[in-house]
Parts: C-alpha cells; sequence; structure tokens
C-alpha cells in the first residue's frame, strides 16, 4: 500500500480544521442555550423545522377558531338575556289577560284602561328587547346593515340573512337568531307586537275578545322559550367546542416545544464537555505542531 507524505502543514491545516469544527459546535451550542431553541433556522433541523411550521400553522388556526367562539357567545349571551326579559314581559301580559278577563265588560273602564296602558307599555318594552344589539348590530335583525330589527309600529326592517361563526374545521354556527322564530310572522296576531296591540284594544273596547288573546299569549310564549332554549343549546356547543380547540392549542404547543425547544440540564452539560474538550485540543494541538525553521529564523 503507497504511503503519503505528512508534511507540518498538512498537519497545521488538519488540526485548524478540526478545531474550527470544534468551535463551530461550541457556537451551536451557545446559540442553543442563549435562545432556548434547538431550532433556530431551517437548517439546523430540517424535518424538526416542517414540524414546527405545520405546528404553528394549526395553532394560529385553533386561536381564530376560539375568537370566532368568543364572538358567537357574545351574540348568544345577549339573544339569551334578551330573551329571558321578553319572557318575562309575555307572564305579565298573561296576567294582565286573566285580570282584564276577570273583571270583563262589567269592570270600570277605567280599571280596564289602566291595564291597556300596562299592557302598551310592555308592547313598547318588547320593543326595545327586540332591537337588543351586539357590537351595534341587531341581534335579532338577520344580517341588516341597519341598527333595528323592528320599528316602534312593530314591523320588521330586518332581513332574512344568517350570522354564521366558524369554531371548527367542520363546525360553523348560527349565532344570531330569527326574528319570526321568536317574535312570530309579522302577519296576523302571531305576532307578539299585533298580539299585545291587540290586547290593549280588547280591553279598552271588547274585553270578550280577551279570551282568544289568552291562548294566543300562550303560544307566544311557547315561541319564546323555544327559542331560548335553541340559543342556550348553541351556546352549549360553541362553548364546548372552544375548549376543545383550546385544550388542543395547549396540546401543540407541548408538541411544538419537544420539537424546537432545549434540554436546558443536558444544553449546560453538553456545553461545558465541549469548552473542555476544545480546551484539550488547543493543549494537544500546541504538542503536536512543533516549532518550524521559520520560527528560529525569526
Amino acid at each position: 500500500m503507497p504511503g503519503f507524505r505528512v508534511t507540518e502543514r498538512s498537519m497545521a491545516s488538519n488540526t485548524l480544521a478540526n478545531l474550527q469544527v470544534n468551535l463551530a459546535r461550541n457556537q451551536q451550542l451557545q446559540n442553543q442555550l442563549s435562545s432556548g431553541k434547538l431550532i433556530t433556522k431551517a437548517s439546523d433541523s430540517p424535518g424538526g423545522a416542517v414540524i414546527a411550521m405545520q405546528h404553528r400553522a394549526d395553532v394560529a388556526t385553533l386561536n381564530q377558531y376560539s375568537r370566532n367562539a368568543d364572538d358567537g357567545m357574545g351574540w348568544l349571551d345577549m339573544a339569551d338575556t334578551a330573551l329571558k326579559s321578553a319572557s318575562t314581559q309575555m307572564n305579565r301580559a298573561r296576567e294582565l289577560v286573566l285580570s282584564g278577563l276577570s273583571s270583563g265588560s262589567g269592570g270600570s273602564p277605567e280599571a280596564r284602561e289602566a291595564i291597556a296602558l300596562e299592557v302598551d307599555n310592555l308592547r313598547d318594552s318588547m320593543i326595545n328587547l327586540s332591537n337588543t344589539t351586539y357590537l351595534d348590530r341587531p341581534i335579532f335583525g338577520g344580517s341588516t346593515p341597519g341598527t333595528i330589527a323592528y320599528d316602534k309600529n312593530g314591523d320588521y326592517q330586518g332581513d332574512d340573512g344568517k350570522i354564521n361563526r366558524t369554531i371548527s374545521g367542520n363546525a360553523t354556527v348560527r349565532v344570531d337568531t330569527g326574528a319570526e322564530d321568536v317574535f312570530g310572522p309579522e302577519a296576523g296576531n302571531g305576532n307578539v307586537f299585533k298580539l299585545l296591540g291587540s290586547i290593549a284594544d280588547h280591553l279598552r273596547n271588547n274585553p270578550s275578545g280577551l279570551q282568544s288573546d289568552l291562548a294566543e299569549v300562550d303560544t307566544a310564549q311557547k315561541r319564546i322559550q323555544a327559542g331560548l332554549s335553541g340559543v342556550g343549546s348553541r351556546y352549549n356547543q360553541v362553548s364546548e367546542m372552544q375548549q376543545t380547540a383550546q385544550n388542543r392549542v395547549l396540546d401543540l404547543k407541548a408538541q411544538l416545544s419537544d420539537v424546537e425547544d432545549i434540554d436546558l440540564p443536558k444544553t449546560i452539560t453538553e456545553l461545558a464537555l465541549q469548552q473542555t474538550a476544545y480546551q484539550a485540543a488547543l493543549a494537544a494541538t500546541a504538542k503536536v505542531i512543533q516549532p518550524s525553521l521559520v520560527d528560529f529564523l525569526r
């Protein structure tokens, strides 16, 4: 096997190259320790970098779902509050109808007028509730850009649009509440505002008509209760999906940490060993590379 000649120059070159590798590893460990990251650029670990980028993209998506859920719960919470108040108002309207039926046509006009005035106030209050807004948008107005769902006459000013929020990769929930679903269709006494107006008119002019109004009040109350139940169901769905998204974010952040964060005790130990090895290499190099003729000619 033919040999090869080892010269002072080749020894110096090889030694310096090895020291450079040692220094590079030293610097890498110092960078990891100062940044707290195993991966600061894609070349540090191409596979790990791809996984880290995917985890970050997933976290960003899940955080957006969580923000959507927050907004959706805001809409639904306002609807829940408004419908609970509307249910209370309808209970009071029923009591007033029963009071009017008890007094009947034999009661004094003044007493019926007092009841009718309270019904008028209930009607105005219900219209105000129907115009409840969230972020300046009426929650019962569909997707209307306007600020009210019903005018002072109880006529609908909204549209048939729906407000949806995407809360997961495969779940979109409606967060507004259909006006007709809770306040009844515009035509006929099924509409709660027209019903209350009819009750006030019957109290003043036709007490016998209150009997049919009582049945309509019960129907209106059932409709509001059904709407309230639907809002509660959607709120629970959105809340559960938000919790799922938040839990998944925690899992992904833990996985991301496993991929790119350093093991602090291990890295400190490796750096100490690497520095010791570098110092030993310097000492060995000083012994291996002897003074050359040039050193004696200085």
